[in-house]
């Protein structure tokens, strides 16, 4: 089934939104560089630094994703493919930095059935039911 994952554009249509406190003299700062022409406004001054930020630890990131044994990208589950590793004998272990996705025709039984534990660093996508069934394996 790894051929079902698909590694993340660095910039993409696709976006989380998240929520910062910062310091007013902080802020004050971000605004001045954005008023003198250094980023378009504060969430580009932000997403440069995020970005900054990652490409200085590239490395540890990688070898974590290694020692975690993690999947890289988007990672779509189907319920073909749950039904082939219900058919197998075999349960998942479901570990991905970036978007995991489970399609919406899988029923919390299935789910159920074949999903031992999920572990997302970024975001899943799932039915509510789906969620709400596997509460207790998400981590």
């Amino acid at each position: 089934m790894s051929d079902n994952v698909l590694k993340l554009r660095d910039r993409g249509g696709d976006t989380e939104k998240i929520t910062i406190n910062l310091g007013y003299v902080d802020l004050g700062r971000v605004d001045l560089l954005v008023q003198e022409g250094f980023y378009s406004n504060r969430t580009d001054f932000i997403r440069t630094a995020i970005r900054n930020q990652l490409a200085a630890h590239a490395d540890a990131v990688t070898q974590s994703i290694v020692r975690h044994t993690l999947e890289l990208g988007l990672r779509d589950y189907s319920r073909a493919d749950l039904e082939a590793v219900k058919a197998a004998g075999e349960r998942l272990q479901i570990r991905v930095v970036g978007l995991a996705r489970i399609a919406p025709d899988v029923s919390p039984e299935l789910a159920l059935d074949t999903i031992d534990s999920i572990t997302v660093l970024g975001a899943l996508q799932a039915s509510a039911e789906l969620k709400s069934a596997l509460a207790g394996r998400i981590r």
